[in-house]
């Protein structure tokens, strides 16, 4: 087997109309489908960023609180390349999200900085 990329990332909400607005207004992930599943009372949207990686963002009704932040079994956080991670911690601070303070990687010297989603859900953004 031969690993190619990273096709995507799904995420479960507890709230589908503010976290799609987060994605798609704060972050600007672009809609490529949006579907409601009746039989499950969910909706999955289907997101995508410009080299063709997708998030999925999924409803559920009464999903269970994640365990701790960030250091639960499981994914840690998610990661969104950026060309300047100054200049998009403005913007996320702008539109009034809370952005920890940068920091440098030990080990590439690239800046990242985190934040999270409506859910807590642990977000970076890396410097390329």
């Amino acid at each position: 087997m031969k690993l190619l990329a990273i096709h995507h990332a799904a995420i479960i909400c507890s709230d589908y109309a503010r976290s799609k607005h987060f994605y798609t207004q704060v972050l600007g992930l672009q809609v490529l489908a949006e579907n409601y599943r009746a039989q499950r009372q969910s909706y999955k949207l289907d997101l995508a960023l410009p080299d063709g990686s997708q998030v999925e963002l999924f409803s559920f009704a009464n999903p269970p609180a994640r365990p701790s932040y960030p250091e639960a079994c499981g994914l840690r956080h998610l990661a969104f390349q950026v060309a300047d991670v100054a200049a998009s911690k403005a913007e996320l601070e702008a539109q009034g999200i809370a952005v920890e303070p940068v920091r440098v990687d030990e080990f590439t010297g690239k800046r990242f900085v985190f934040f999270a989603d409506p859910d807590g859900l642990p977000l970076e953004l890396y410097e390329v």
